[in-house]
């Protein structure tokens, strides 16, 4: 097995440079399906993201989904665990729902469908049957449901993306409302193993985290996307924090792939390879090191974590959370 796997990426591709650089780094990639829009062809990616696996099972691993809710469908719980038992059958080492459940899908009835809705039940409890995995993308982050500040780390997302940005829509659900419906669906399921993606949509502060994974022994965390986060907040508290929680946080980077590398020219190819090294080379700087940095433009101090820590948290949480994995 790699000495790191990255479990939370969105990067499929072979381009050979690609194969080269996860060598070099000894990475691994767990390849994250999601559902965006009910139209969209995800089995494509899905399947992409499953033979990948198949042909370079050192270099990717991948994670499945599920449609998005169909309340005129009686049978939609049966075929959306059909469709799981497919995937799982093929290499699926998890399930992710997407951010879209609790802030854009609705009932026939206008309201938002929350991820604690009975209709999942079935499908979570089959996941929990089978020793898998969930993977909750649920709300944004807290700076969503604010004013634009071009102090946030979140400030570039949602200044492009205001179909995403929640301040002053009180017809949406609030940040609290989703939080809370994905904390009800944890304490309702204490068999099924739960990774909250994003610092669980608490990356504002370590503490709100912790509050969580104090209360629910069958969560965990991966760190994708949220780098800059933590290097807002003081580098004293979030290394405690990571030392505090070391068995339940998973590294990732959230890396989306526009175009494959594959499809470029040389030396566009060449650019996105080095664009993902540089990401890695931020990423092992910030946990490895006690430098001063930079992260996304936040001045800040590496963690300096112990290599124990970081055994587990490159590689070792991420095989306990992801049972499939350490088969692989």
């Amino acid at each position: 097995m790699p000495r790191i796997i990255d479990a939370h990426i969105h990067y499929g591709d072979d381009a050979p440079q690609l194969l080269a650089l996860l060598d070099e780094l000894d990475v691994m990639l767990l390849n994250i399906s999601l559902v965006s829009d009910p139209a969209e062809d995800w089995r494509a990616q899905a399947d992409h993201y499953a033979d990948l696996h198949r042909r370079f099972p050192k270099h990717f691993a991948w994670c499945t989904t599920i449609f998005l809710p169909n309340f005129d469908d009686p049978k939609y719980a049966e075929r959306a665990i059909a469709g799981l038992e497919r995937d799982f059958a093929n290499g699926a080492v998890g399930c992710k729902v997407w951010k879209n459940v609790g802030m854009d899908v609705r009932k026939p009835d206008g309201s938002f469908v929350m991820i604690d809705d009975a209709i999942f039940t079935p499908i979570f409890d089959y996941i929990a049957q089978r020793d898998s995995t969930l993977l909750l993308h649920m709300a944004e982050p807290l700076a969503c449901w604010l004013p634009l500040d071009d102090k946030s780390p979140h400030f570039s997302y949602y200044s492009t993306h205001p179909e995403w940005h929640m301040f002053n829509r009180p017809d949406f659900p609030s940040h609290a409302e989703i939080i809370a419906a994905r904390d009800r669906l944890v304490a309702a399921h204490p068999n099924l193993r739960v990774v909250a993606a994003h610092l669980a949509s608490l990356e504002h502060d370590v503490d709100e985290v912790a509050a969580r994974l104090d209360r629910y022994p069958n969560l965990a965390v991966d760190i994708s996307a949220r780098l800059g986060d933590l290097a807002f907040q003081d580098s004293a508290k979030v290394r405690d924090f990571f030392l505090a929680y070391q068995d339940r946080i998973l590294f990732g980077t959230d890396v989306v792939m526009r175009q494959r590398p594959s499809t470029m020219p040389e030396e566009k190819c060449q650019a996105a390879i080095a664009d993902l090294a540089e990401t890695y080379r931020i990423h092992f700087a910030y946990l490895e090191t006690g430098d001063k940095l930079s992260v996304r433009g936040i001045e800040t101090q590496g963690l300096n974590l112990p290599e124990s820590v970081l055994q587990k948290l490159y590689r070792a949480n991420a095989e306990r959370w992801y049972a499939g994995l350490a088969s692989i």
